[in-house]
């Protein structure tokens, strides 16, 4: 299959240069045609390192495309998707540059792609020490919501699929589909992106990856985990930094209200308060943060 990568980076240097090294390799066993990095204005030497690569690359096209602000991850991706030809390649590989991608990891994704009916395929994740990285979602519902509030989204998770989240590390030995995973690592068939179009701007960060899967399954596109596909990934930023982790909880109920409507949404909203309250109130700040934000979403501000 003839593949082609698009990496979304800002102020990444710390980890592109891993990343872009780490494809080659990873490639073994598929034809890696074209590498795209879109950056978002970047104050960093992540532009640099990218313009290196490109003009060391062997025979690779490697194109560096400069968004001139920071738009966001979606947009970066849209980006990076409008420099490609379509029509010559079988799949885009949508990628963090916090991603290091492990030989011969992507020929999996691809295979995955094959059946009829799959559009997306994801790999498993682990951290940089080689431990389980949970990328594994279901459909989010109300009740799902509510589990996840009160008892927590790892114990949630493992039980009776009561959660979002897959957390139990038995799922993640077998392939198999699922509504949405983590967007650090997106393997999309070409027909699936042209059938789907373009990531949702609107979420800038976080909820867009949430968004364009379900959109896809809304178009009879399924999201196939493959775990003989590894790949590390560090991430995490989104559990650990204030502002981020209120872009997410204001994003994910913002997302629930356009799919589910406004009565469904507001009970999301009210669950996910209740959710960051109780969290709040034993002392976790990144929980005050959430609760502040989703009483004035409207007042968040873009990290």
């Amino acid at each position: 299959m003839r593949i082609a990568a698009v990496i979304v980076t800002y102020n990444s240097a710390e980890v592109l240069k891993d990343c872009l090294d780490s494809l080659p390799e990873a490639a073994t066993g598929v034809e890696l045609v074209a590498v795209v990095v879109a950056d978002n204005a970047s104050h960093d030497a992540g532009p640099a390192i990218a313009r290196e690569a490109a003009r060391a690359a062997d025979g690779l096209p490697l194109t560096v495309v400069d968004l001139g602000r920071n738009a966001g991850y979606a947009a970066g991706v849209n980006a990076g998707l409008d420099t490609l030809g379509l029509d010559t390649l079988d799949a885009v590989y949508v990628l963090n540059p916090d991603c290091r991608l492990r030989p011969g990891s992507i020929a999996p994704l691809a295979e995955a792609l094959r059946p009829a009916g799959r559009g997306i395929a994801v790999p498993k994740m682990v951290h940089p020490d080689g431990s389980l990285q949970p990328s594994l979602r279901r459909t989010p519902t109300l009740g799902r919501a509510v589990a996840e509030a009160l008892l927590g989204g790892t114990v949630a998770g493992r039980l009776w699929r009561l959660g979002e989240t897959v957390t139990d590390p038995r799922a993640y030995e077998r392939p198999a589909p699922y509504a949405w995973a983590t967007g650090a690592a997106m393997l999309i068939s070409v027909p699936a992106l042209r059938a789907v179009g373009r990531w949702d701007e609107s979420f800038f960060l976080y909820s867009e990856e949430t968004e364009y899967c379900l959109r896809a399954a809304d178009l009879g596109w399924a999201t196939w985990y493959e775990p003989r596909s590894v790949i590390e990934h560090i991430g995490g930023a989104g559990y650990t930094d204030p502002a981020l982790a209120a872009l997410l909880a204001v994003n994910k109920v913002k997302l629930f209200r356009r799919r589910r409507g406004r009565l469904a949404g507001a009970a999301y909203h009210v669950v996910q308060l209740l959710g960051q309250a109780l969290r709040a109130l034993s002392g976790r700040a990144i929980a005050r943060s959430c609760f502040a934000a989703l009483l004035r979403p409207g007042r968040v501000n873009v990290p």
